[in-house]
């Protein structure tokens, strides 16, 4: 962040005293309004004057703000699959952002919705790109609600939950196979065909697949179907198969068909 002479800050409370706005004192002094902002804001502190903290800065595990538990675990297997945090050098805020297919515009519908029950405060966007939309949140704790953010690709590092995190998953594991599959698996009709009594007849069964290079997010995946007992394969070294009759019922209960 750029640094300003202390002459300058100075200047600019005394403005801020005399009753002066932010827009004026900022175009004055050729100092972006958010730092007068925040001068005015760590002025007042100094005081000893009562400062109201934004709802939208405040953190559910740092300032103990409510959290909607069952949407979190939907978005946290959103983030697994398709989310990512970015960082950038001329903001301070990082932002947590969900690729979303426009082949599944109900998914996009979801996913923001998920969005707005974990941020209610925050403003959450939605950025066009060519065949899916970006689900966008920009929020300073990121961090601490997404701890498995790092450098690099998820399936290069190491993914594995909180202790508050698996407390969530337990309480809402087939939220997080909503998220999971709603971002890197699917819900689809495999057919075989069979000579029976002489005769050639094709059956046709449905079957859910999850297919992730991460082995840590692979397990999450299979150790909350193991969770909620639901029966599962390793198709290959990537893909994780649900083809049990009765697996398959619970899963459509639960999850079902991308829409």
């Amino acid at each position: 962040m750029e640094q300003h002479d202390p002459s300058i800050r100075h200047e600019a409370l005394a403005l801020l005293d005399r009753g002066v706005p932010n827009r004026a004192v900022a175009e004055r002094l050729n100092v972006p309004r958010g730092t007068i902002g925040w001068w005015r804001h760590e002025a007042r502190k100094e005081r000893g004057e009562q400062v109201e903290v934004r709802r939208s800065l405040l953190c559910p595990l740092c300032d103990e703000r409510p959290l909607d538990r069952a949407s979190y675990a939907y978005l946290l297997g959103l983030y697994l699959g398709d989310g990512y945090i970015s960082h950038y050098v001329r903001h301070r805020t990082p932002s947590l952002q969900v690729t979303m297919d426009d082949a599944w515009p109900g998914l996009q519908d979801a996913a923001e919705a998920a969005f707005r029950a974990v941020f209610p405060y925050n403003a959450i966007c939605r950025q066009r790109r060519k065949g899916c939309q970006n689900i966008k949140v920009s929020f300073k704790h990121l961090a601490c609600l997404f701890p498995q953010s790092g450098p690099g690709r998820k399936h290069e590092r190491k993914i594995e939950l909180n202790g508050w995190q698996q407390k969530i998953v337990d309480e809402h594991p087939w939220a997080l196979l909503r998220g999971l599959i709603h971002s890197d698996g699917c819900r689809c009709t495999n057919w075989t065909e069979k000579i029976i009594g002489g005769q050639l007849k094709r059956y046709e069964y449905p079957r859910y697949f999850f297919t992730n290079l991460s082995d840590d997010i692979r397990r999450l995946y299979t150790d909350t179907l193991d969770a909620v007992r639901v029966e599962w394969r390793q198709a290959n070294a990537k893909n994780i198969s649900v083809a049990k009759r009765a697996s398959v019922a619970l899963m459509d209960a639960h999850i079902g068909p991308k829409y």
